[in-house]
């Protein structure tokens, strides 16, 4: 099986930001920062990209590069097939399988909302019934598993096209536009009356906010938005060309762009909620709510509704179809299957596991897991055990099995401006494992780290 390799730099920069920029950037983020005190989480959660976000995505790209394979076989060509090392294969692999789940499920609300701004439904529901119009989306499996399996038909499509034919062109095409779309929006939600109050409160940092909370948020949020351990570095890696890649340069943009997208959904949001009173720490319904509220307030809200959820849909899609092809790859990679098969069983998995998701907020929920909802304990397991551990997991090996000086010598071949350096190493060898731990025993602890 000849294997593919990207088409060009531009098209692996494009595809694994558009992997990176998805509901982590757009939804999570800015109700992370309306809970976490605006600026201060800004100026904590930028330091920590810098430390942790960049170094560790580095790295599982370079071993996904040396290895030119997908996490599970690639670990065994790394190590031994009996290897201890060979379960961050199997971590990465479970975490991107449970993502997708209950991230298909989340596409379903976005498009529901997207075909109400379409055709104008959304502007029935005035300020009493928007709130409750969401808690009766959440309780409508029908309608939510019925829009999943259209969508899963969409990715099957885009999949099967292939890394250069599918992933890569729609990344291409989509990223871009999302970043200078998300920038005309900025431009426009700055211009309302009050909105300056809202953009002060979001940038200037509040040092008494900065708290073990905040940073223990703004870590959890970087795992969840640069997609660290999610297997998609490691594979995206795997289809670079030794020779002729720079790895430190490329992740560099990558992170860019992804925490660019991040800044920018606040830049968008949190002017436009002060102009119109609303609370910045709105929690997790504030994209469905807050702004299908501020919508019906604003000149143009349909069109510039639709604008919006058509920019969170491109987000959310270039992201899942990203972690997808992780999915698929490594499946091709390790069982030796052709790509249409990989895709019918990596689409259709996924499906199932959205099922329980959806009605587990309607028919099924009563059930619960350890306490938790079904989405809750998903939610708990993929975000503040698996990834944190996958992390731990990488950063060890790294530093101390593959060594640190084996991996800035082959992270630097190819490299051009930016290259890894002798002062990256007490940060890979000590301060990463050691916060990476934190994150993992408050996970473990129970602790709300979001």
């Amino acid at each position: 099986m000849v294997r593919e390799n990207w088409g060009s730099r531009f098209g692996f920069i494009m595809a694994t930001a558009g992997f990176a920029i998805g509901m982590g950037n757009i939804w999570r983020f800015p109700y992370i920062v309306g809970e976490s005190g605006g600026g201060a989480f800004i100026l904590v959660y930028l330091l920590l990209t810098a430390i942790i976000g960049v170094p560790l995505l580095t790295a599982e790209v370079s071993l996904g590069r040396k290895a030119q394979l997908t996490p599970l076989a690639g670990m065994k060509k790394l190590t031994s097939p009996t290897s201890f090392w060979n379960i961050i294969g199997w971590v990465e692999l479970l975490t991107t399988i449970i993502i997708l789940g209950f991230y298909l499920m989340i596409m379903s609300w976005v498009t529901v909302y997207l075909k109400e701004y379409i055709t104008g439904e959304a502007f029935l529901y005035d300020s009493d019934t928007i709130q409750s119009h969401f808690n009766d989306l959440q309780r409508d499996p029908s309608t939510l598993i019925s829009y999943s399996a259209v969508i899963s038909g969409i990715m099957a499509f885009v999949a099967a096209r292939g890394l250069q034919g599918g992933v890569e062109l729609v990344s291409k095409l989509f990223m871009p536009l999302l970043l200078v779309m998300f920038v005309i929006l900025a431009f426009g939600s700055n211009t309302f009356e009050g909105s300056s109050e809202g953009l002060l409160w979001y940038l200037t940092p509040d040092f008494s906010k900065i708290t073990f909370g905040v940073i223990l948020a703004a870590l959890g949020q970087i795992f969840f938005s640069v997609g660290i351990a999610l297997t998609a570095g490691f594979v995206f890696g795997s289809y670079l060309d030794k020779d002729n890649s720079d790895i430190p340069g490329s992740v560099g943009i990558v992170v860019f762009f992804d925490t660019a997208i991040a800044i920018l959904a606040g830049l968008v949001i949190f002017p436009a909620l002060f102009a119109f009173g609303i609370e910045p720490n709105s929690g997790p319904g504030l994209l469905f709510v807050t702004m299908a509220s501020l919508f019906k307030e604003i000149p143009f809200g349909m069109f510039l509704g639709g604008l919006f959820f058509f920019l969170v849909f491109i987000a959310a899609f270039t992201s899942i179809i990203g972690l997808l092809e992780a999915v698929i790859s490594t499946a091709m990679d390790s069982f030796k299957i052709s790509r249409i098969k990989s895709v019918a069983i990596c689409i259709s998995m996924t499906f199932v596991l959205c099922v329980p998701n959806i009605l587990g907020f309607s028919t099924w929920s009563g059930y619960e897991l350890f306490g938790m909802s079904i989405f809750g304990f998903f939610d708990f397991i993929s975000a503040k055990i698996l990834l944190p551990l996958g992390g731990l997991l990488i950063s060890i090996y790294v530093a101390y099995v593959w060594g640190f000086d084996n991996f800035m010598n082959e992270t630097n071949q190819g490299s051009k401006n930016i290259k890894v350096s002798p002062f990256w190493g007490p940060i890979m060898k000590f301060v990463i494992p050691i916060i990476i731990l934190v994150i993992l025993v408050y996970g473990l602890a129970g602790e709300n780290l979001a």
